[in-house]
């Protein structure tokens, strides 16, 4: 995994572990970069940004660092990653950068940074542009340091709301039904997602009711969005609607709320949207993509169905990768990132809703009937923060912890233990057949990992 860029980008506490050096730093090294391998003209970045305090001044410190350095920087303001990655693809951009930390919170930022087809970066320039951040000679460089561009040279900066537009233009043209008549809840975490989601489904028809959309840069995720989805719940209890929605900081997670206030995660969403494509002929290779994360439920209810199954790595990237290689149509997490890849190149939270909105309103059935398709496993979900997860994830009394429990589980439920890819956590999941169960055993591992962690930190 790359030491600043792991599965969702560059993150890190703001001004602490992601400060505006590295961020002006990015924009000056990615301008370079794309300068000397621009055929023709200067390099156009697309730039995007979600809600956070601290999105404004990465946003204007990554912008003076492109154009420093040669590129013109296209700037889209608040918007979603989603938004980005569509821009940079349809418009033929060299590069595109969403400054978010996702579903973390305010205080955290992060730099993703897609290429000219959409998808997220990991090829060469992630690599060079490490070895630039720690000081290591790379080959742009010129007496330590990256030149500046010059008269003519200089990059500029254009206002490009036009484009955010265009991809609100482009998510109500994939709706195939008229919304009328139907109540929409809808929470946008008082993220990126605010002043889109609403315009979106009103002009499909719908009556919306809105929660958490009114950012005031210190409020992003907290006590809403896709990881906090009680707010919405009670919403769709008290105020009898037909669905609710909710997306996380920079709107490409979508989970869901039924009729009677349960929780869709984006397991149940994707079993209901694999099956609806199976029988239309449109699940190509028949087969979904998912990730070790999802619940054991999904995959008995998709062997039932006769769909096949994939399973990666955790990340959204991976999942595209994956669906990339096959030719897959449909893949993701059960956190709520779901790609539909014949529309778009990464999770989607608002183009997921529709899609969902799109099964109930073809089969004429209820978000209800849709999350009974699953029976859903017990599990438990510990995170413990270390200093090293290579090293506490290897250490025997883990590994022998995690032997015991998958002895003890049998075939009846599953262990998973792995690193966060975008924060210092290791995650315990544990899957058996009583919650009681799951809570033990990922206990009896947690305990495990914080020993080792301890034992780490005394031999450094």
């Amino acid at each position: 995994m790359s030491k600043y860029f792991g599965t969702d980008g560059f993150r890190g506490e703001a001004n602490v572990t992601l400060t505006a050096d590295h961020a002006y730093r990015v924009g000056r090294f990615i301008g370079r970069y794309l300068s000397e391998r621009c055929k023709q003209g200067r390099p156009r970045v697309v730039v995007g940004k979600d809600t956070r305090l601290s999105s404004y001044m990465f946003e204007y410190a990554i912008v003076a660092g492109l154009v420093a350095s040669g590129a013109d920087a296209y700037m889209m303001h608040v918007t979603t990653t989603p938004s980005v990655a569509f821009i940079a693809r349809t418009d033929k951009f060299d590069c595109g950068v969403m400054i978010s930390a996702s579903h973390n919170a305010f205080s955290d930022n992060g730099i993703k940074l897609l290429n000219g087809q959409g998808e997220k970066e990991n090829g060469e320039m992630i690599g060079l542009l490490e070895d630039y951040l720690d000081g290591k000679p790379v080959p742009l460089l010129r007496e330590g340091e990256l030149p500046f561009a010059k008269g003519a040279e200089i990059g500029r900066i254009i206002d490009y709301t036009s484009g955010r537009n265009r991809y609100i233009g482009y998510l109500i043209a994939l709706g195939m039904y008229s919304f009328r008549g139907l109540k929409i809840g809808l929470d946008c975490a008082n993220g990126a997602s605010w002043n889109i989601a609403k315009s979106v489904f009103e002009a499909l028809g719908a009556t919306t009711y809105v929660i958490n959309n009114q950012p005031d840069g210190t409020n992003i995720n907290s006590n809403g969005g896709s990881t906090h989805l009680e707010g919405l719940q009670k919403l769709v209890k008290e105020q009898k609607l037909d669905v609710g929605f909710a997306f996380d900081g920079d709107a490409d997670r979508c989970l869901c709320v039924d009729e009677k206030g349960r929780a869709l995660t984006g397991d149940h969403i994707l079993l209901a949207c694999a099956k609806y494509m199976k029988e239309r002929g449109k699940l190509i290779n028949n087969t979904v993509v998912t990730t070790v994360m999802s619940n054991l439920g999904l995959y008995k209810a998709l062997d039932e169905a006769g769909i096949a199954y994939d399973k990666t790595a955790v990340g959204d990237k991976y999942v595209y990768e994956s669906m990339r290689e096959h030719g897959s149509r449909l893949g993701g997490e059960q956190s709520g990132h779901i790609i539909f890849s014949k529309y778009a190149t990464t999770g989607d939270g608002i183009l997921t809703s529709l899609k969902f909105m799109e099964v109930m309103i073809a089969q004429k059935t209820t978000a209800s009937k849709l999350y009974d398709m699953m029976q859903v496993y017990p599990q438990a979900l510990v995170n413990v923060t270390v200093e090293d997860k290579t090293a506490v994830e290897g250490d025997a009394r883990v590994q022998a912890a995690i032997a015991e429990t998958e002895q003890k589980l049998g075939g009846e439920g599953r262990v998973l233990v792995r690193g966060s890819g975008t924060e210092p956590l290791v995650r315990v999941m544990v899957e058996a057949p009583s919650q009681k169960e799951c809570k033990r055993y990922a206990e009896r591992i947690a305990s495990a990992v914080r020993a080792a962690d301890r034992s780490a930190k005394k031999g450094s």
